[in-house]
């Protein structure tokens, strides 16, 4: 197995390796997904030598390749994923799908198989993967649950793009890009700010407690965090902020009491893997999650806000900041039988 961190090339293997699994080789300056972003990608974390939820990141191989007219096996693919995984035994696995290089000039591609043959590319990184509390869906399948932080709204915007790119993870992430900078420049701020973190003379690299920001779509609609996609409940008023920050209490409760949201990713965002996943393991249950628009309006009126992602599972939310400065605070869960 190559070197932690290093990128080797899955498909098409080179003529000069007699190996059939991978082929370390570098990346050409006018592959596709760098001169057009033709591609998409997908990241998995692996605990004890397994792909965690490997059945749905198999469904976006297809989606995906289906979507963006690629030719994948994505059978034979994520068997070649699992060797590696097994090798790893705990981290995390990304791999990029680039379309081929063309024969047609510019940005089309030939209408043949030639055009829709692809390269895959995959970084294996030697991580630990937190599984230190979890909660368990209706359907068995466990999810980890980060600590709580704290959320804020950004200004910066996601695109809203057309039918089949919408909701595609794909190689076109300049949006994300800039809005992960802002949030980091918010927590620096926050840092700055901070008389516990002066006086104490720690450094600006001390992460604060602002966990994710929350975006809005270019039609004003709040999709999904920098690097996650977001749930939420309501409540018929906004629960006032209490001066002692909430707790979670009766963690196997959390998914399964109140009426969970989630944005429609029709228009922009990523539909991501841990969204399906909850989404599944809550459709059997007396109150599914149900997909609405979460406008400037919902804001004030949260009771519960998570967001999460396949590496980090469920990161719940104990506060979000608004555009306009108002915190609004989120109830902890209560024990009920």
């Amino acid at each position: 197995m190559p070197p932690s961190n290093s990128w080797i090339r899955l498909h098409p293997l080179s003529e000069a390796s007699d190996d059939a699994a991978v082929a370390a080789l570098t990346m050409p300056l006018d592959n596709r997904g760098l001169a057009y972003g033709d591609g998409f990608f997908t990241t998995m974390g692996v605990i004890d030598g397994l792909i965690l939820w490997s059945d749905y990141h198999q469904q976006r191989l297809d989606s995906h390749a289906d979507a963006l007219q690629l030719d994948i096996d994505s059978q034979a693919l994520l068997a070649t994923l699992q060797t590696q995984a097994k090798q790893l035994q705990q981290g995390m696995l990304k791999l990029i799908v680039t379309r081929a290089a063309q024969d047609v000039r510019g940005y089309g591609y030939a209408p043949s198989t030639s055009g829709s043959a692809c390269e895959v590319w995959l970084k294996s990184s030697a991580m630990p993967i937190a599984t230190a509390e979890q909660l368990r869906l209706s359907n068995g399948r466990l999810v980890p649950l980060q600590l709580m932080t704290s959320a804020t709204c950004l200004s910066s915007q996601l695109a809203c793009l057309p039918p089949p790119l919408a909701g595609l993870k794909s190689l076109n992430r300049l949006d994300n890009v800039l809005a992960s900078a802002e949030l980091q420049r918010v927590k620096a701020q926050t840092l700055k700010s901070n008389p516990f973190l002066l006086a104490n003379h720690l450094s600006a690299s001390v992460e604060s407690n602002i966990g994710e920001g929350l975006l809005r779509d270019m039609s004003g609609h709040w999709v999904e965090g920098t690097m996650s996609n977001v749930f939420y409940q309501l409540s018929e008023l906004p629960f006032v902020k209490s001066s002692n920050p909430p707790r979670l209490q009766n963690n196997s409760n959390y998914l399964s009491t109140g009426q969970w949201y989630t944005p429609s990713m029709a228009q922009s965002g990523v539909a991501g893997v841990m969204r399906q996943v909850l989404i599944a393991g809550l459709s059997r249950t007396e109150q599914p999650v149900i997909i609405r628009s979460l406008s400037d309006e919902d804001l004030p009126h949260l009771s519960q806000l998570f967001f999460c992602n396949a590496l980090r599972g469920i990161m719940p939310m104990s506060s979000l900041k608004l555009l306009s400065g108002e915190v609004v605070g989120f109830k902890s869960q209560k024990n009920i039988d």
